[in-house]
C-alpha cells in the first residue's frame, strides 16, 4: 500500500537502549530500562503503581485475578470492543455482561449500567474507546454505590484525561496497550496500573508466576517461594527499552498526532455538515490524545464503497470491532438483549490511515478521494 493504515514510528533512539540494555547484562523482564518506565508513569501521570506487561491483554488478565473473579461472578463490558476486554475474564469464569454503546461515542452508555447490575456483579469495566474518557464520575458513583470494582481498559487512551485526571488513574486497575498500532509502542507491550492499595502486593506476585520473588530481589525477604496464582507477566527488558525511547519523546509524539487529528476533522466537517458522513464526538469532560480518526458512514455497503474506493488507489483504511455479544464464541450465551448502537458503530465505523509520519500531501490526498467518493453518491 502506498499510505498504510498504520506505520510504526521509531524514534532514533530504540536500537542505542536496546544496545545498553544488552550491555547491562540484564535482558530479561524488571531490569534498569523496566525500572526507568515505571518511575516516568508514576512520575508523569500520579500512578500509584505500575508494572509493565507482555501485553495489554496479559494487564487484563492480571486485573481479573486481583480482583478474584470466580464462577458466578458477573461482570459488565461493552460489547463494542477488543475480544480481550471481555476474554480476561471469560478465562476466570466469570458471566459477561454485555452493555450498549453510547449514541454520540462508541464508549458504554453509563446510563444503561444501573440496569445491569444484581448481587452476582462484581465489576465493571470501562472501554476508552480512541482514547476518549467514558463519563467515569457516573460509574464511579455506581461502583460505590453497589461495592463494585471498576477497571479502565485504556489500551488506547494513554495521555489522554477525564477533566483533570488521567485515564487510568480513577479506577481500581487499568490496563494499557504498547502494541505497534499506538501512540507509543514497543511492538508488543502493555502495563496494569494499580490504584487500589490493596492490590499492590498481590499485584507483584501474580506477575512473578506466583512468587514473591520481587521482593527477594529487593532484600525484603531472605529467600522467595510459590505463594499465590501467577503467571509469567512481566516483558524482557529489551522491550522496556524500546518503550522508554517513545516515552522520552511522547510530547512530541502526541502534538503531531493532534495535528493530524485535527486535519482531518476540519477538511471533512463539510461532508459531516451536508449529511454524508458523522465525525468523532468528544465529550465536554474528556480529552483528545490523538489516537485515531475515525468517521460513520450511513451504510455498511457505503463503507465498504469506500474502503474500496481509497484502496483503488493504495490507501488502506479499515473497519472496527465486531459486535462481541454476536460473536461466534459468545452468541449462544448472550441473554439475546439487542445492542442496537454497539451493531451501528460495527457496521458504519471506518478507521482512516493514522499515524507519525503520514506527510501532509498524503493526507491531503486522503481527504480528497472520500470528497471525491462522496460527489459521486
Amino acid at each position: 500500500m502506498k499510505i498504510p493504515f498504520n506505520k510504526p514510528y521509531f524514534t532514533g533512539k530504540e536500537t542505542k537502549y536496546i544496545e545498553q540494555a544488552v550491555r547491562n547484562g540484564k535482558i530479561s523482564g524488571d531490569g534498569a530500562f523496566t525500572k526507568r518506565c515505571h518511575e516516568f508513569f508514576e512520575n508523569k501521570f500520579g500512578f500509584k503503581k505500575v508494572l509493565l506487561t507482555t501485553s495489554c491483554t496479559d494487564a487484563l488478565e492480571m486485573a481479573a485475578i486481583l480482583i478474584d473473579i470466580k464462577e458466578g461472578d458477573e461482570v459488565i463490558i461493552p460489547s463494542y470492543t477488543f475480544v480481550s476486554s471481555a476474554n480476561a475474564f471469560v478465562l476466570r469464569n466469570a458471566r459477561i455482561v454485555f452493555a450498549d454503546s453510547s449514541s454520540n461515542n462508541p464508549n458504554l452508555d453509563v446510563d444503561q449500567i444501573e440496569g445491569l447490575i444484581n448481587d452476582k456483579t462484581k465489576a465493571i469495566v470501562v472501554v476508552h474507546y480512541a482514547g476518549i474518557a467514558n463519563d467515569m464520575q457516573k460509574v464511579m458513583d455506581l461502583a460505590a454505590k453497589y461495592g463494585l470494582y471498576v477497571i479502565e481498559d485504556a489500551a488506547q487512551a494513554i495521555d489522554s484525561y477525564y477533566r483533570d485526571q488521567p485515564l487510568g488513574a480513577i479506577g481500581d486497575l487499568a490496563a494499557f496497550s504498547f502494541h505497534e498500532t499506538k501512540n507509543v509502542i514497543s511492538g508488543e507491550g502493555g502495563m496494569i496500573v494499580i490504584n487500589n492499595e490493596k492490590f499492590m502486593d498481590r499485584a507483584e506476585i501474580i506477575r512473578e508466576k506466583g512468587t514473591n520473588r520481587s521482593a527477594f530481589f529487593r532484600g525484603e525477604i531472605d529467600k522467595y517461594g510459590w505463594v499465590d496464582i501467577g503467571s509469567s507477566f512481566l516483558p524482557a527488558d529489551v522491550t522496556a527499552a524500546i518503550l522508554l525511547a517513545q516515552l522520552e519523546n511522547l510530547d512530541k509524539i502526541q502534538q503531531r498526532r493532534k495535528e493530524i487529528w485535527a486535519i482531518y476533522h476540519k477538511a471533512l466537517t463539510v461532508l459531516a455538515e451536508e449529511g454524508y458522513i458523522k465525525l468523532p464526538v468528544i465529550p465536554e469532560y474528556a480529552t483528545n490524545n490523538g489516537h485515531m480518526f475515525y468517521i460513520l458512514c450511513r451504510s455498511e455497503k457505503e463503507r465498504q464503497g469506500l474502503i474500496q474506493h481509497l484502496k483503488k488507489h493504495d490507501i488502506l483504511a479499515v473497519f472496527h470491532y465486531l459486535s462481541l455479544h454476536k460473536s461466534t464464541f459468545f452468541h449462544k450465551i448472550h441473554d439475546q438483549r439487542k445492542l442496537p448502537m454497539t451493531d451501528y458503530y460495527s457496521d458504519h465505523l471506518l478507521r482512516l490511515p493514522f499515524y507519525y509520519e503520514l506527510s501532509p500531501d498524503d493526507q491531503e490526498l486522503i481527504i480528497k478521494l472520500i470528497y471525491e467518493f462522496y460527489s459521486q453518491c
